[in-house]
């Protein structure tokens, strides 16, 4: 059954928390990067849904946290508060499942300054292999795919742009290839990377995966094991 998913990143549309009832149906909110986690929080107090996110380089740095077995959250050994949303969820270099959905995700950027969330080619290529070693795994176990590689930077090449704090990751490509998942959601490139004919382009394909660029917010439908099943333009795309 298909899966209603608000898909944002890296522009507030504080009309969108005033009056969602465009987005009402959404069962999930996947959140691609460079968005306050005060706004996420208050998506998620609208919808009543839960969130998927992973870091943009305007995000604070995420890293370190993790939950005890007692279900305290722990930062380098000690107790500790997230500075996401309650009940959000960090997907960064993880594989979890939320609303009948699996997620892959990776955040950050290829590193241009000394900002948290970057990282070179060669650190993302890294955390991309342990991730599809993650995604085996899980896999092995229960022989369910990915359906959703969240990121926030694009592959390169694909949907990315030339400057070098908006070029695409290397080796998102291979991830993608490894994981086949149906669709990879990311923001980052403003409005919507390359143009065709003097309009941006949201879509790419690599390979049989939906590459979507979800800078602002867009209500998609995703068919778990299918990929991107139906898109219903969000009000960024009317204007």
């Amino acid at each position: 059954m298909p899966v209603r998913v608000l898909a944002v990143s890296d522009e507030v549309d504080d009309a969108l928390t005033a009056d969602p009832g465009a987005v009402r149906g959404a069962q999930l909110i996947l959140a691609c990067g460079d968005l306050p986690f005060e706004y996420l929080g208050s998506l998620m107090n609208v919808l009543d849904v839960p969130l998927v996110f992973v870091p943009g380089n305007h995000d604070p740095d995420v890293s370190g946290y993790r939950s005890s077995r007692a279900g305290l959250t722990l930062r380098a050994g000690l107790p500790a508060r997230a500075p996401w949303p309650d009940g959000a969820i960090n997907a960064d270099g993880r594989i979890v499942d939320v609303a009948g959905l699996r997620l892959a995700g990776l955040g950050g950027c290829l590193r241009y300054s000394e900002g948290p969330n970057q990282y070179t080619d060669g650190q993302q290529a890294r955390r991309a292999r342990a991730l599809r070693g993650r995604a085996w795994w899980r896999g092995r176990r229960d022989r369910r795919g990915v359906d959703v590689l969240l990121t926030h930077a694009p592959p390169r090449g694909v949907g990315d742009a030339e400057d070098p704090p908006h070029r695409g990751f290397r080796a998102l490509p291979g991830l993608v290839a490894a994981l086949r998942p149906g669709a990879l959601l990311h923001g980052h490139v403003h409005p919507c990377g390359a143009s065709h004919h003097g309009a941006p382009v949201r879509a790419n394909q690599l390979g049989n995966t939906v590459v979507y660029n979800v800078t602002g917010w867009h209500l998609l439908e995703i068919e778990p094991g299918a990929g991107l099943a139906e898109l219903l333009p969000g009000r960024r795309d009317a204007r």
